[in-house]
């Protein structure tokens, strides 16, 4: 069933939102001094392809470094990201097949507003008492 959901993902909105993150990754690596958002932008890509059967997951050594990298991301780029989720969630609710993604897109918007100090994890993996953001 996840990769159902997965295929179907991909072909109606997880490429567009990837190009997404895959541009602000690009604008943000060119920066030089934002290489780090660059690659939380191009993992949070991956994670926008093919989000179900995966979760994200807080980093344990994660500290102040990412709280305030965060603050960055959202005035920069995590903002315009979220809003491209809750657009296409709103779009992908109009039809009964789509309810399932919409509902995976607005779970995805906190991992584009706030993407450094997480990680992706396959589900079911051992994550202790890590908070997690599921997808399905």
């Amino acid at each position: 069933m996840r990769t159902l959901l997965n295929v179907i993902w991909l072909v109606l909105c997880g490429f567009w939102m990837a190009v997404g993150y895959v541009v602000a990754g690009v604008i943000c690596c060119v920066l030089i001094i934002t290489i780090p958002f660059g690659l939380a932008a191009f993992r949070n890509a991956n994670f926008a392809l093919w989000p179900f059967g995966r979760t994200l997951v807080d980093r344990p050594g994660a500290g102040a470094g990412s709280v305030i990298g965060n603050v960055i991301w959202l005035i920069v780029a995590g903002w315009w990201l979220a809003l491209g989720h809750l657009m296409t969630a709103i779009c992908l609710a109009i039809t009964i097949i789509g309810i399932p993604l919409a509902w995976a897109n607005l779970k995805l918007i906190p991992v584009a507003l706030l993407p450094l100090g997480k990680e992706i994890v396959p589900m079911g993996h051992p994550v202790g008492t890590a908070r997690t953001y599921a997808v399905a």
